[in-house]
């Protein structure tokens, strides 16, 4: 079976569904990339500030602690497993896209690697390794990017004719 340029051949019924979904998806994606502004700054020290606190600085204006042991295996689970779905469902739709298959088997694989990079990152950087908050920013950035491009490859290829 041929998957290549599927998404273009597809009923329109099915093609709203897909369209409809790519945005709502999106807006819970970016709606959680504004609580992660908010809450750590969106940069390594923010981030790691927002999970080990920052107690020792008498000048914070916002007085933030330490994850517990609790909290930390709560986010680290529930984001894992939602995202990992998230990404295989967006993974999914990249499949049927009409797209070069290197750069199509990146945008299918390279979001879930980023899933545990960052998320296993912040529970390593909680644990002491601090120097994991730079792979936890490189990694949710990439991911993020590889969101990005997926959900515009399939946006614009919902709206071509099929050739």
């Amino acid at each position: 079976m041929e998957l290549n340029g599927l998404l273009l051949t597809l009923p329109k019924e099915i093609k709203t569904l897909i369209g409809v979904f790519i945005v709502v998806l999106s807006i819970g994606f970016f709606s959680g990339l504004l609580f992660v502004g908010e809450t750590s700054s969106a940069n390594p020290n923010g981030i790691e500030e927002q999970y080990l606190g920052n107690e020792h600085d008498e000048d914070a204006e916002v007085m933030k602690f330490k994850k517990s042991d609790q909290e930390m295996i709560s986010i680290v689970h529930s984001h894992i497993l939602s995202m990992s779905v998230i990404f295989f469902l967006l993974g999914l739709i990249v499949s049927i896209t009409k797209l070069q298959k290197s750069l199509k088997v990146f945008l299918m694989v390279e979001p879930l690697l980023s899933v545990v990079l960052t998320f296993g990152g912040l529970y390593f950087m909680w644990s002491g390794i601090i120097w994991m908050k730079y792979i936890v920013m490189f990694s949710g950035t990439l991911m993020t990017v590889s969101f990005l491009l997926s959900v515009l490859i399939i946006l614009k290829q919902l709206l071509q004719k099929a050739s």
